[in-house]
């Protein structure tokens, strides 16, 4: 996972834990001075959005610390590896960047996909100016990559 990534994620965590959660277990507790718990919906519901901030919170914990942090290369490297941003053109000339990160980054309108992808996997390991060939589920794409930068 890239820095920001990490970073990303312990930000999620953060507002997880000192913001929501406090807020819905007030909520929660409001609800259950009410009365009869089984009836009330406030309660219920809280509960219910609890369990899922719990869970969120677990996953995320357990992720960070399974985590590996990859500083992206600052060395001059003309390859494209994880972390780098690779423009690349296609046949019709349309140009796209694109940013090789770690599964938990994907984020498709920033143009972040996944080191396994098959566009990640195939611009991995290639240089400027490198001609790939990537299968879309529709047809076969040419694209030429036209710079890579970290």
């Amino acid at each position: 996972m890239t820095p920001d990534g990490a970073r990303a994620l312990s930000d999620e965590l953060r507002r997880l834990v000192e913001v929501e959660r406090r807020k819905v277990v007030q909520e929660v507790s409001d609800a259950a001075a009410q009365g009869d718990r089984s009836e009330n919906a406030e309660y219920i519901y809280g509960k219910k959005k609890l369990r899922e901030i719990d869970r969120r919170i677990h996953w995320l914990t357990k992720r960070l610390e399974s985590a590996t942090v990859v500083e992206p290369r600052t060395d001059g490297m003309t390859a494209a590896f994880f972390g780098a941003y690779v423009e690349v053109e296609d046949e019709d000339g349309v140009r796209a960047t694109y940013r090789i990160v770690g599964e938990d980054e994907i984020d498709l309108d920033k143009g972040h996909i996944s080191w396994r992808s098959p566009l990640g996997r195939s611009l991995l390991k290639r240089r400027e100016g490198d001609a790939v060939v990537f299968r879309s589920p529709n047809r076969e794409v040419e694209l030429t990559i036209v710079s890579i930068r970290y």
